[in-house]
């Protein structure tokens, strides 16, 4: 099974968005923090905004936030809306299926029912659940200064 590279940016992008959940963050922050294209970018963030995932707010001082916040947004969810059209292999498709073993094949049974697995074990993990307390993460995407700490002083 892969990932494609679309759901793989949309994954950083809401993993940056959700170390920092109280700040609009620019395209041009999460491109150089996440090694994604703002015009890939651009489309990800609008079909996620769409989904409910991210708001959005446009102008000068416009950006990208959390739609809700990181313990709603369950993982599975997320790759079923952006992987739509998800095939695991030809004989899945409804079109361009060449394979002339596809009514009889047991092995289509096998990966779908591995599909099946993937997802559900996906469901189990909310974004919260990749974020919280991941220090390691916050190091990488957060500028210096940020941070766990940062957000622990009261104020």
């Amino acid at each position: 099974m892969r990932i494609t590279k679309r759901s793989n940016i949309a994954m950083r992008v809401l993993m940056f968005c959700a170390v920092q959940p109280e700040k609009l963050v620019t395209k041009a922050e999460v491109a150089a923090r996440c090694n994604a294209s703002e015009s890939h970018l651009a489309q990800i963030i609008h079909q996620m905004a769409q989904l409910g995932y991210l708001e959005t707010q446009r102008g000068r001082n416009g950006g990208v936030m959390l739609g809700r916040p990181a313990r709603e947004i369950i993982i599975g969810d997320v790759f079923r809306d952006i992987e739509a059209e998800f095939t695991a292999s030809e004989c899945f498709a409804d079109v361009d299926n060449t394979c002339p073993l596809t009514s009889a094949c047991r092995l289509r049974w096998a990966i779908g029912a591995a599909a099946e697995a993937f997802f559900a074990y996906l469901d189990t993990i909310t974004l919260d659940t990749l974020v919280c307390d991941n220090f390691a993460l916050e190091r990488i995407l957060l500028p210096t200064g940020c941070g766990a700490v940062a957000r622990a002083v009261p104020g």
